[in-house]
């Protein structure tokens, strides 16, 4: 792909994301004050749970998803994993949350003002499994793009290799990038969602 290309596959990404985000949010957002209200009435704490997370460039933001465990649940037992479903510390409606993906719906809010995308590498905490400056240079090459709600490792690799291995996913994904690439995976995206594929050992 010309430097041409890229950057005008990367200005529609954009508007994708802007326009998806936007229009999908107003159309599911009776259904996320259903989902807000169950999750109030049904445990103590926050509608929402919201973690620092590393960006593009290294960049530090705040990535947000309905709470679907205790409070303080990170300061408890295995801290940031949750290794199995029958894992006590997250709340009933979070297991359904879980094993939908919809905890993963308000993350439209971070691909709405652009800290995030429909699609990208997933963000990693900024403390595990590395610092940004402990990455090496070929690494690094995971955050040139915004991190995405799903992306080329959720829908291939996911958990079933080394966080290292992962990243080598996400490098391929960053050097193969196109808006054909992308809805591919969205699609595939879908089919995971409904085949309700393990998502543990996974930071909340």
């Amino acid at each position: 792909m010309t430097g041409f290309s890229r950057k005008l596959n990367l200005f529609i990404k954009r508007l994708i994301d802007f326009l998806g985000s936007l229009i999908g949010g107003i159309i599911i957002s009776p259904f996320l004050i259903i989902i807000a209200i169950t999750i109030k009435l049904t445990s103590k704490g926050p509608v929402l749970f919201k973690q620092e997370r590393l960006g593009q460039d290294g960049k530090v933001f705040k990535i947000i998803k309905f709470r679907t465990m205790i409070e303080n649940a990170d300061k408890i037992g295995d801290g940031l994993f949750v290794k199995t479903q029958n894992d006590d510390r997250i709340t009933k409606i979070g297991k359904i949350l879980r094993a939908t993906s919809m905890d993963e719906l308000p993350q439209l809010m971070n691909v709405l003002v652009g800290d995030m995308s429909l699609v990208g590498p997933r963000p990693p905490v900024p403390y595990h499994p590395h610092k940004y400056e402990d990455y090496n240079d070929l690494q690094k090459k995971r955050f040139y793009m915004k991190p995405g709600m799903t992306g080329l490792t959720q829908v291939t690799v996911r958990n079933s290799v080394p966080w290292d291995e992962r990243i080598k996913v996400d490098i391929e994904y960053i050097e193969k990038f196109s808006i054909w690439l992308d809805i591919v995976i969205l699609f595939k995206t879908v089919i995971k969602i409904f085949s309700r594929e393990s998502i543990y050992t996974q930071p909340e």
